[in-house]
């Protein structure tokens, strides 16, 4: 089974893929999708989203999973991160993918197994279950434990 992590940003949106094989993960690649800042923000949503379904063309996960909306201080950005989600489901949902969504404490209690945990403990953590000796983004390594997460909460094989 594998599952499409995205952690949903104006400015990057991490992406990640996981394999899971006889109850072991297993990376199958990641990254982070950057359009340019000086673009209209509509066309970096745009951006986002024909970068998202290019990804799932060329690894075709069976699921996505991605961060649900959390209440943030800067409504401005809540907002802007709600656009982007947006493009994602609309990607999956275009190719026939599962959505599954998961709060940022669910996805550090099942990576860290601390709801308030940091971004250093989790980026720590990802590398650690995933036996990866590359450096990471916070936007990549959220998006891994993203899908970490979906991997420990769904019974899958």
């Amino acid at each position: 089974m594998l599952v499409l992590g995205i952690d949903p940003g104006s400015l990057n949106t991490g992406y990640g893929l996981i394999k899971k094989e006889h109850n072991r993960l297993i990376y199958m690649g990641a990254g982070r999708i950057s359009p340019s800042a000086s673009l209209p923000f509509s066309k970096r949503v745009y951006d986002i989203f024909q970068a998202l379904v290019h990804i799932i063309d060329t690894y075709q996960p069976d699921e996505m999973s991605i961060e649900d909306i959390f209440f943030a201080k800067n409504v401005k950005s809540a907002l802007k991160i709600g656009h982007v989600r947006g493009a994602a489901l609309v990607a999956a949902t275009q190719r026939d993918l599962t959505v599954f969504e998961y709060t940022p404490l669910q996805v550090k209690q099942a990576v860290v197994g601390y709801g308030r945990a940091t971004k250093e403990q989790v980026r720590a953590m990802v590398k650690l279950i995933l036996q990866l000796d590359v450096p990471l983004s916070f936007d990549t390594s959220d998006a891994l434990a993203i899908a970490i997460c979906h991997h420990n909460w769904v019974r899958i094989e």
